[in-house]
């Protein structure tokens, strides 16, 4: 069930917001407004007053000839096992790699684990993405894969 709710603004803006939902793809003004009504919120949660629950997947590049660097990115990752759940590596070259990497925990540990391996030296380009993770209700687990399907086996 929907709830209903009226909101008003200048004409400048409402055209202004119907060119952005063509630019997007939205059929209709209303999911378009719920799309930026979650992603304010979700940015909410990722501030570290609020240091809520996250995933997120952090891609680097770098020269794999960099003195040890590879051996100190196993380490680091072996550290933070705790936020680290997988690691894909590819070859671009003789020389440069990309790693995309699947992090979870808290906000504040998910980003201070990301700016501690982008910052080394050897590393070309890195970028993290978070999502924040939806706090569970009272009375149900947080952990598990329960979320109303079943999967074949």
């Amino acid at each position: 069930m929907s709830e209903r709710f009226t909101v008003s603004v200048e004409p400048a803006l409402a055209q202004e917001f119907d060119a952005f939902m063509q630019r997007k793809g939205y059929s209709n003004r209303s999911e378009a407004v719920r799309d930026l009504i979650r992603g304010a919120l979700a940015t909410e949660r990722l501030d570290p007053e609020q240091d809520g629950a996250c995933v997120g997947v952090l891609s680097y590049m770098y020269d794999h000839h960099e003195r040890e660097l590879s051996k100190r990115l196993t380490q680091a990752h072996h550290a933070h096992y705790n936020l680290t759940v997988t690691t894909l590596h590819m070859h671009l070259d003789h020389d440069l790699c990309v790693e995309s990497v699947l992090l979870k925990g808290k906000a504040s540990d998910v980003q201070a684990f990301a700016e501690s391996v982008v910052a080394r030296p050897g590393i070309r380009h890195g970028r993290l993405h978070r999502i924040p993770l939806e706090q569970a209700p009272e009375g149900k687990k947080a952990e598990g894969h329960h979320h109303g399907h079943k999967h074949d086996r």
